[in-house]
């Protein structure tokens, strides 16, 4: 059971589209962008509030890759495996993250909600092989030391935080 604070949230979004099927998409990448994945019983509640069936939500949330009933980690890793990329070695990036961050066995999120570390087709960067985005923001021409540099960076701003 959701916390009543994700359902207010819910209701403040929906508030800010048409309340018709067309306004599922919208709702569910706002809804996204805040949790960084759609909680399911959350889903359930955007269906039955903008008049649509669960079923129909579900399958339009499961066709899009980009949604996720999974929670994510503070800070959203992609790994580009596109052709430009792939051919770069940018698979010696996706091995680095995983040993650096202790992800085996098909985990991709760590213990601590940190990280999440995803493999996608494309970024849209192929001049920049290999990339990767933390949050959407893009880093070039990465190496396995880069790796090591842009996670010592990141724990190293966690640290002066408390959240």
């Amino acid at each position: 059971m959701l916390d009543k604070s994700f359902y207010e949230k819910a209701d403040e979004i929906i508030s800010e589209h048409s309340r018709g099927k067309e306004s599922l998409i919208p709702i569910m990448q706002d809804i996204q962008a805040v949790y960084r994945y759609i909680p399911p019983e959350l889903l359930s509640y955007v269906a039955k509030k903008i008049g649509i069936t669960e079923a129909k939500a579900y399958s339009v949330a499961t066709f899009y890759e980009n949604f996720s009933f999974d929670k994510k980690g503070r800070y959203v890793i992609k790994v580009c495996d596109g052709t430009a990329c792939h051919v770069r070695k940018g698979t010696l990036i996706l091995e680095k993250l995983n040993s650096e961050l202790g992800l085996k066995d098909g985990k991709n999120t760590t213990g601590d909600m940190l990280f999440t570390v995803e493999t996608v087709s494309c970024l849209g960067a192929c001049g920049l092989a290999p990339v990767m985005t933390v949050n959407d923001e893009v880093h070039p021409a990465m190496t396995p030391d880069k790796v090591t540099e842009v996670l010592n960076r990141i724990r190293e701003d966690q640290g002066g935080q408390n959240e």
